[in-house]
């Protein structure tokens, strides 16, 4: 029975990893997102907790019913996988877009989501039937749900580390549904063997401490609850700017958080063997988790990020994550331990020999959820956006102090036994407001540096650091005076001559070389520079910029307005507050030029910017003779991430043409070009354009960034789809169902390869014939030019 369950956990957890993924392509890589698959998978467990005490009799044999639940999750869980991709188009209404449009588009995913968790929530009350409401079969329960949560853990890093990593969602699905299956034909087999009697509700109170309160120790487990999933809110985010918020990251801190749960369960287990007074050890065990959270909130502000950790052996990804899985249990693990011993505690605080035990669990586990439900949401998109970590975090002390009291203080009988009770309210109010003025604030360079802390404190001042509702943003000023945007705690933009250029070149590239651009579609904001690149340019008559994060334009463009040309508050323009692919694929409006700047693909939630499908997104949304193009990083990067990148673009793009922009002949990072058809340049007919009155403003922006006529601009190509056929040669296809990229990118985001992966991609380079045309002089000055920057 114990292996079932391990099993059950373990697939849950595969079945939560792939559906965040999935919630990407109807989402985004949002706050609501976390929210969503939180919120649903608690709200559904307590949905299946309450609901099987109810709609199936004790007669029935738990193992069968078991069984048949398992049966229930593989069936859903594939129906999930299967219906997710088609639910954008059922939601793909163009009027649905911005905030509103991103909340409904998530309370109907919550709903194809409810099944699936309404049915694993159902599977702890049912086995709770096969055991009796006795310490023993209590402390069985608790062991129970140590398997449950020891195979989640188990589950969560193959998710993350092997089936997505190596495979890819359908594998990933399928080995989860495998593992129902083997789970189900277990139940089975056990039934078979074993009989059940139903157990007769009987008036006897063997197992229970006479001053427990039954609705006491249910308010304080949802309210363990609560602080539980909003604090895993709170210190993902975190964390993930101390580790880098990859894929890998995520499960690095779900597995460590589940592992205390499981250790705690295990340990709450035994103690409901040997103590009469669960009650007590319960209450205790809510106070001890205040000074707990107290500590992860220093551990996770003042100590872990101070770790040197990235300074010796950077490129060796493997290393890094057993020191993050280090890092993780130092500063979570305790809380975690302590959340998991709650549960078995709380059962056994309630628990009367002869009660139904589904029901007896079923309305813990369904307190709990409810809690873990408010947590979640609450925690996600109301107090972390609006008040920010340190707020937060104060508020899961006191969310551990009272339920400590709820647990601890039972009603007052007598004046005197009230004057008792009232010191020890006093006594923890105390000593929670002493911790709660412990929490240290979320440290600015954590924002603005993330991972790279400890290298980069002091080499800029930080004008601003917000936490938005989906990335914690800020920017920096350093004292030669460059700007800095960052987010995700890592430099995204800057004023510095190559980060100029290439925000430069991504507009006003696809701007010279189209024959009339009027209408241009900005994917992400970033320090606006890009898209200020087409208020300058003629005939430029619409400007669209899609964000998803609404701190980004608000606030950090306006640091950058004299470099994006005050983009922001041009009349042209119209700023989408959603996820960029969803609004591609459901507007009905066709661009001129598309221009996609997204951050790294090692970010998690970024690499569906960088997939096959959504580069044929941006083919259909391009009007006749349309240009798309993408930028691509050669630092912090490896050739084999890189390859995917281009392979994946030129997949869509087959004419599709790489435009370097290279620190003094290094590598830095490449601009790629496709077009709705053939891609042809007039040399002439550039040079002229460029001369010409109305392109002076355009002329003068180019200029700033070194790039004093058309000459120099194209001598920028660097390569096209036919002649890197052979460096290409096995890239690995970025696709919406693998999304082999994020996991890539991941493994190589340590590395310093810009300069050697530039060279390899040059070495394949050939002036193009039949790309640029012009007359005889003009031609030969350019292939002069090219061969002077690419020799």
């Amino acid at each position: 029975m114990l292996l079932l369950f391990v099993g059950s956990g373990c697939s849950a957890l595969i079945y939560e990893i792939v559906w965040f993924q999935l919630l990407e392509f109807v989402i985004g890589s949002t706050a609501i997102s976390i929210a969503v698959l939180l919120g649903t998978f608690m709200g559904g467990m307590c949905l299946g907790s309450l609901a099987l005490p109810r709609v199936v009799s004790d007669g029935r044999h738990p193992l069968q019913v078991c069984a048949l639940l398992e049966l229930g999750i593989g069936a859903s869980g594939l129906a999930v996988w299967a219906g997710m991709p088609y639910l954008v188009h059922i939601v793909g209404d163009g009027s649905w877009h911005g905030p509103a449009g991103i909340m409904m588009r998530g309370m109907i995913c919550a709903l194809c989501l409810l099944p699936p968790t309404v049915l694993m929530g159902a599977t702890l009350p049912a086995i709770s039937r096969w055991v009796e409401t006795t310490p023993e079969g209590i402390s069985w329960l608790g062991f129970f749900y140590c398997g449950n949560t020891v195979g989640a853990v188990f589950g969560c890093l193959l998710a993350g580390f092997y089936l997505l990593r190596v495979h890819d969602m359908p594998t990933a699905t399928c080995t989860a549904a495998a593992l129902n299956l083997a789970a189900a034909l277990l139940g089975f087999g056990l039934a078979a063997k074993f009989p059940h009697n139903a157990a007769h509700p009987s008036a006897e109170n063997e197992f229970a401490d006479s001053g427990s309160r039954v609705g006491a120790v249910h308010i304080a487990i949802a309210l363990s609850g609560m602080s539980a999933l909003g604090a895993e809110v709170a210190w993902t985010r975190m964390l993930s700017l101390t580790l880098g918020p990859t894929v890998y990251t995520f499960s690095i801190i779900l597995a460590v958080f589940l592992l205390g749960l499981g250790i705690g369960a295990g340990a709450g287990a035994l103690l409901t063997r040997f103590f009469a007074r669960p009650r007590v050890l319960f209450g205790i065990c809510q106070l001890l988790l205040a000074g707990a959270i107290a500590w992860s909130a220093y551990a996770t502000a003042r100590t872990v990020p101070y770790w040197p950790v990235h300074e010796s052996h950077p490129a060796n990804p493997w290393f890094r994550f057993r020191l993050d899985f280090l890092r993780c249990l130092w500063a979570i693990l305790p809380a975690a331990v302590l959340w998991g011993a709650s549960f078995p505690l709380a059962v056994a605080s309630v628990a009367r020999r002869g009660l139904d035990p589904g029901r007896l669990v079923g309305r813990v586990y369904a307190a709990n959820t409810i809690g873990a439900i408010v947590g979640a949401i609450g925690y996600s998109l109301l107090i972390i956006p609006w008040a920010g970590t340190q707020q937060a975090e104060r508020g899961l002390i006191g969310l551990a102090a009272a339920a400590a009291l709820w647990a601890l203080v039972p009603k007052p009988k007598s004046f005197v036994s009230g004057i008792g009770h009232g010191c020890w309210i006093g006594a923890v109010a105390v000593a929670a407001a002493w911790m709660i003025s412990t929490v240290p604030r979320t440290p600015r360079e954590l924002i603005a540096y993330g991972r790279t802390l400890v290298r980069d404190t002091g080499t800029a001042d930080i004008l601003y650091a917000g936490e938005g509702m989906n990335s914690s943003v800020a920017v920096s000023q350093t004292s030669d005076g460059v700007y800095n945007f960052h987010v995700s705690g890592k430099v995204e933009a800057s004023t510095t001559p190559q980060d100029m250029r290439l925000q430069r070149m991504l507009g006003h590239l696809p701007a010279m070389l189209h024959s009339a651009p009027r209408s241009v579609l900005i994917v992400g904001c970033g320090a606006g520079v890009t898209a200020g690149s087409f208020v300058v340019q003629p005939g430029i008559e619409r400007i669209v910029i899609c964000e998803i994060e609404p701190l980004v334009p608000r606030v950090v463009a306006r640091y950058f307005s004299s470099q994006n040309h005050h983009v922001v508050g041009d009349p042209r323009v119209q700023i989408v507050f959603d996820d960029a692919r969803h609004y591609i694929l459901t507007t009905k409006e066709k661009f001129d030029i598309i221009t996609s700047d997204p951050i790294h693909p090692w970010v998690k939630g970024s690499a569906s910017l960088y997939t096959q499908e959504y580069f044929e997104m941006c083919r259909e949304r391009l009007n006749p003779g349309g240009m798309v193009t993408q930028w691509v990083p050669l630092y912090e990067s490896d050739e084999a991430t890189v390859k995917s990148e281009i392979g994946t673009f030129f997949r869509v793009f087959p004419g599709g043409t790489i435009w370097g922009n290279d620190d003094s002949g290094n590598g830095y990072d490449i601009v790629l070009l496709g077009q709705n058809g053939s891609t042809h340049i007039g040399v002439d007919a550039l040079r002229d354009r460029w001369a010409s009155p109305e392109y002076k403003k355009a002329a003068v922006s180019l200029s700033e960034v070194d790039f004093h006529n058309a000459g120099e601009l194209l001598a920028t190509y660097a390569g096209r789809a036919d002649e890197l056929e052979p460096w290409l040669a096995g890239a690995q296809i970025n696709r919406d169902r693998n999304l082999r990229l994020q996991y890539l990118a991941g493994l190589g985001m340590a590395s310093n390869l810009e300069a050697a992966i530039y060279k390899h991609m040059l070495a394949y380079c050939r002036y193009p014939e039949n790309v640029f045309s012009g007359s005889v002089k003009s031609l030969d000055e350019l292939q002069r030019a090219l061969v002077a920057k690419n020799p």
